[in-house]
């Protein structure tokens, strides 16, 4: 029999809003699949980018010194500056944004005499001498003029250059000359100071490794000389390499940050790692750690991508999730006319035929409209397109596939939708097993190997999360019956039949059956997950921040006078004060002797103990990390009680020797702890003396670098002026006279400061995009879910509402049937996708690595109770929506009408 077809285009009219959202979902999910990647790559390229430009030169730049003169002279260097650039491994020369050569005199091992003001005693300054190309457009004379090109002065003395600053320490003028002396048997060199000049910007890339040129080095200890660095020419350096015959050569070069992307860090890496085996310069040593940071960052950025794999793949998950359940009903609506023309002799296939030729006008441009939004968003292009030409496949099969499927056996009995318990078929039972056995091994492997075992992301491991989710829908689905059946018992000895019906219908599977169960659990836990570690990672940064910045500000600088720590405390609004003074890389030793062994190098922190425990309370933190033994220490005659590393602990014994600033003093270690406020996290040796403790001798004074201050409301402007006052007077102490101006000013760090950079390290803009994707698009989904779940079983609820309307019911009793429907049911997604989303983080474990983003501290699963009450809150949105999409149905389906008419449509 022939059956007479209706055009495509007039059914596209008809079923317009079954299409339409079909469409609508395969458009987010294209435009998801393609915009989300790209913004990553943006947001990982913009994290890079921030975090080399915040390097130090000597890791971020790549320095080739090399000892020993060029071909000719010094000036012939210059030449070689795009030779050896152009000889880096690949990609390297590409990414070069500057380059600089110099010939210099390290200071190191000199001593000068002549016509300056003494310093410092009898002990000669160390004098280094400089010539660099980039340093003559960068500076502003003050006074007299560049060396000449023959690198002489006028009375044939090697001319210089040195800083305002430097003149001004040094007493010099123009035409003072002085001699300097290098190694035992070298012949000294006389030079002549020809003008004295003013950086342009201090804090240009061309002073990084020359900042002595701008202010001299002020010995803290006795007995050390001042070091400083002289500017000359070309012609000057050769004539002083001639004489104190040390010459060294450096060629640095910077690389542009903006042309580094995350796409290339891992070449990039490998580059270095062979620059660093194979020197372009002979002889010269490769310095730089730049490979050393890039990989930091690609453990960060490996981390953050896992971490948006699995929070996207549950979004699109949850989305194709609603894809399916949309063709589902869009099947549902067209159950009626697809059986009628079966029963015309219509083939499966060419049901297909049918279906397909609506879904093929519509849904590719859905996709292709979403695809090209997605292209809208700034970034490289993803590896993930590919699935696009995929997902315009799946939205067009669905509704075929499913429809050719529902009709391979045909059958007009009409079916009682609102009772779908059955017994389970053996195909579902294998399916459901399958699945958790799939989960389960994909958590043993994700706790073994970690997300990206092969520095890509496997598709089947950042879906176990998935794969939990769905398991966990399945079993809710077979245990919820059981208890709403004993309270549905419970609910019958009841007044009114309202609560009883909608527990009888919810605990007989209805209104939800295990596709919009699974949804929602789904976009529960994606939601609760991405939470859970927002908290998480947020509440371990907080405990970073209180370990690093213990005080309500850190006051740092090079050294500080005595007196500055009253100053700073009689400021308005400065409540407290503790000096501290840190010494990195301080030398330990068994005992005072001269035959006593050095025990190694170690962090050494000096701190008034009482005084910072008042900080700390006056700064609203606790004090538990401060023993008791260290705020109850007093000057003895004894070793002076001390907090040490276990791995200074295992070194000392019972005791040894620490020099704090030129004396040496004894301690004990009576606490050994991994870490106490203020000592930076990471930090394996360290040493912690309460400064109350210690027999300073009034002569000579412990001097803090670090001030911990307690208050609010201060002027910051004059707190770091009297700072600076403050070393200014310990400088001209130092110098016999004072010496106004500096390039080092302290700094001044808030707690809120440190707590923000946190916020703002590399990769953390990528971190939040994630949690976003994951929050907003888990609360949408799940808000979906819900509407579907009331759509998909609105004929049969109309029919039980027509029903029970001709015997009494009202319209807010059938508002409250939908609710007790509805609150188990979602209650129960609830329930368990909250669960596996809050103990997700707990169970992949390290293969997170949530520490990366949080300043090296132990990241431990948190679960904010905010989180707990937006959950609730959005199951109160929910069900609100379910009751305003179920009277939107209520008012279209005319109920009063299905009983008489016969219709389930």
């Amino acid at each position: 029999m022939r059956v007479r077809r209706s055009g495509p285009l007039r059914r596209l009219r008809a079923f317009a809003g079954q299409i339409g959202l079909l469409a609508v979902l395969g458009l987010a999910a294209a435009a998801l699949l393609t915009g989300a990647p790209r913004l990553a790559n943006e947001y990982a390229d913009r994290g890079l980018a921030a975090d080399v430009a915040g390097l130090p030169y000597l890791v971020r730049d790549v320095s080739l010194p090399v000892t020993g003169q060029p071909d000719r002279n010094a000036e012939a260097g210059i030449e070689r500056i795009a030779q050896y650039r152009d000889a880096l491994p690949q990609p390297l020369p590409g990414l070069v944004g500057g380059s600089w050569y110099s010939a210099s005199v390290d200071p190191i091992g000199t001593a000068a005499s002549g016509d300056f003001m003494p310093l410092n005693g009898d002990v000669k300054p160390s004098v280094g001498i400089r010539a660099q190309t980039g340093v003559r457009d960068a500076v502003r004379m003050v006074s007299g003029d560049w060396p000449a090109a023959s690198g002489r002065g006028p009375t044939g003395r090697i001319a210089i250059v040195v800083s305002q600053l430097t003149a001004e320490v040094l007493q010099l003028r123009l035409g003072s000359h002085f001699e300097i002396s290098g190694e035992p048997g070298g012949e000294p060199i006389e030079v002549e100071l020809v003008g004295v000049f003013e950086a342009l910007d201090p804090a240009a890339p061309v002073w990084d490794d020359m900042r002595l040129a701008l202010e001299p080095l002020v010995p803290l200890v006795d007995g050390d000389p001042f070091r400083l660095l002289a500017v000359t020419d070309w012609a000057g350096i050769d004539a002083a390499g001639e004489g104190l015959g040390r010459l060294t050569h450096n060629w640095r070069y910077r690389f542009d940050e903006h042309r580094l992307t995350s796409g290339n860090v891992e070449s990039v890496t490998t580059a270095l790692v062979k620059l660093k085996r194979d020197s372009p310069v002979p002889g010269a040593q490769v310095v730089t750690s730049l490979e050393v940071s890039l990989g930091q960052f690609t453990q960060r950025l490996a981390s953050v991508r896992a971490l948006l794999a699995i929070v996207q793949t549950g979004v699109l998950a949850s989305l194709l999730g609603l894809i399916l359940l949309a063709a589902r009903l869009s099947l549902e609506r067209r159950r009626e006319e697809l059986a009628l023309l079966r029963a015309r002799g219509a083939s499966t296939w060419a049901i297909g035929a049918r279906t397909v030729s609506e879904s093929v006008l519509v849904m590719p441009l859905a996709v292709l409209l979403g695809w090209l939004l997605g292209t809208l968003v700034p970034g490289r292009p993803a590896a993930t397109e590919w699935l696009v030409p995929l997902l315009a496949v799946l939205t067009v099969a669905a509704v075929p596939v499913l429809a050719m499927s529902s009709q391979r056996r045909v059958t007009f009995v009409a079916r009682r939708q609102d009772l779908v318990r059955q017994r389970p078929s053996a195909r579902r039972i294998t399916a459901e097993i399958s699945v958790l056995a799939l989960a389960a091994l994909g958590l043993f492997l994700l706790r073994r190997r970690g997300l990206a075992p092969d520095g890509g992301v496997d598709l089947y491991l950042v879906s176990v999360p998935v794969l939990l989710a769905v398991g966990t829908a399945m079993i809710a689905l077979r245990l919820l019956p059981w208890p709403l059946r004993l309270v549905g018992q419970v609910a019958a000895r009841a007044r009114g039949a309202v609560l009883f019906l909608g527990l009888a219908r919810a605990g007989r599977g209805a209104p939800v059956t295990i596709g919009p169960l699974a949804v929602l659990v789904l976009a529960i836990t994606t939601g609760v997950f991405s939470g859970v570690v927002a908290d998480t990672i947020s509440h371990a940064r907080d405990r970073a921040t209180e370990q690093t910045v213990p005080a309500d500000g850190d006051l740092t600088g090079v050294t500080f006078s005595a007196a500055t720590a009253n100053r700073l405390e009689a400021l308005p609004g400065v409540d407290a004060v503790v000096p501290v003074s840190v010494e990195n890389a301080r030398q330990l030793r068994s005992g005072p002797g001269p035959g006593d062994r050095e025990l190694g190098q170690t962090q050494l922190v000096v701190l008034d103990v009482p005084r910072f425990v008042e900080v700390m309370r006056r700064s609203g933190l606790s004090t538990e990390g401060v023993p008791a033994a260290l705020r109850q220490a007093t000057r003895g005659d004894g070793p002076v009680p001390a907090l040490v590393s276990p791995a200074i602990a295992e070194q000392v014994g019972d005791g040894a020797v620490a020099n704090v600033q030129g004396r040496l003093y004894a301690f004990t270690p009576t606490v050994v702890a991994e870490s106490f406020p203020g000592v930076e996290i990471g930090v394996e040796r360290f040493v912690v003396l309460p400064w109350q403790a210690l027999p300073v001798p009034d002569f000579k004074p412990v001097l803090p670098n670090r001030f911990l201050l307690a208050g609010e409301g201060y002027d910051h402007d004059e707190l770091l002026r009297v700072a600076d006052e403050g070393q200014a007077e310990w400088r001209s102490a130092v110098i016999g006279r004072p010496v106004p101006g500096t390039t080092t000013p302290a700094d001044l760090v808030t707690r809120s400061d440190y707590r923000l950079s946190l916020d703002r390290t590399g990769g953390n803009e990528l971190l939040s995009l994630t949690f976003t994707i994951g929050a907003l698009g888990g609360t949408v989904l799940a808000l979906l879910a819900v509407g579907f779940a009331v759509i998909a079983e609105a004929r049969t609820r109309g029919r039980v509402l027509s029903r029970l309307r001709t015997m009494g019911l009202t319209g807010r009793q059938g508002r409250q049937l939908l609710v007790y429907e509805l609150v188990p049911l979602v209650g129960a997604a609830l329930l368990a996708g909250g669960l596996v989303g809050a103990v997700l983080p707990t169970l992949l474990g390290p293969a997170l690595n949530l520490s990366t983003f949080t300043a090296g501290v132990s990241a431990r699963t948190y679960l904010d109770p905010l989180l707990v009450g937006g959950v609730l809150l959005l199951v109160v949105v929910g069900l609100a929506a379910a009751l305003a999409i179920e009277n939107l149905i209520n008012r279209r389906m005319r109920l009063g009408e299905v009983l008489r008419l016969g219709e389930e449509n």
